[in-house]
């Protein structure tokens, strides 16, 4: 008998990392009171998505505040490499605690 539906053979072409793994920072165990950056690649739907991750937090942790993607600058483009350099300077002088770095999908 022969089957009616079509049978495809899947692959997934994972490749081996191109960085090493790193340490991760310890997450904050409270944002009440704290200031949250928003980074963003400005790629796709971050402008629906940080507003709704934004009344998540907030209904969570009243007194949290954010610092919205359009102050720190995209993530991707002809001025990432500086953006890179100079992030830690920024999120410093925005007060930011902890980030959020997104692609929105």
């Amino acid at each position: 008998m022969t089957n009616p539906e079509p049978v495809y053979d899947v692959v997934w072409p994972l490749a081996p990392s191109a960085a090493p793994s790193g340490v991760l920072a310890a997450r904050s165990p409270e944002l009440d009171g704290k200031t949250v950056g928003e980074l963003w690649d400005y790629l796709f739907k971050g402008e629906e998505i940080f507003p709704l991750i934004r009344r998540a937090l907030a209904a969570r942790y009243p007194s949290i505040r954010f610092v919205e993607y359009e102050r720190l600058g995209s993530t991707h483009g002809r001025d990432e490499a500086e953006l890179a350099r100079t992030l830690p300077e920024a999120l410093r002088k925005h007060g930011c605690d902890a980030v959020i770095s997104a692609v929105g999908a």
